[in-house]
């Protein structure tokens, strides 16, 4: 049941932003999809700045694993930078 508050009181929130910046809603698809995935790229702003706060490495891995996994919902494959970078092309 929180989730669900959590998530209405996000979408009251947009709306509210929607409103100050006098954008229609709800917006064209092609224009939602970019907030969307603006806001996907937002959120993984939080551990970015945690781990560069704390003076730890942002490796390309990292990222890879962390980040983009969460934003494409495309979990990596271990042991897949390692066939990148050795040649093997395989699926």
């Amino acid at each position: 049941m929180k989730i669900y508050i959590v998530s209405l009181a996000a979408g009251i929130l947009v709306g509210l932003i929607y409103a100050l910046l006098q954008v229609r809603s709800p917006a064209p698809p092609a224009i939602a999809l970019v907030g969307l995935l603006g806001m996907l790229i937002g959120e993984q702003a939080g551990p970015v700045i945690r781990k560069a706060l704390a003076r730890e490495p942002i490796t390309t891995s990292w990222l890879r694993t962390e980040c983009v996994a969460k934003i494409t919902g495309v979990e990596a494959r271990p042991g897949a930078a390692q066939n990148r970078a050795s040649g093997d092309n395989s699926v």
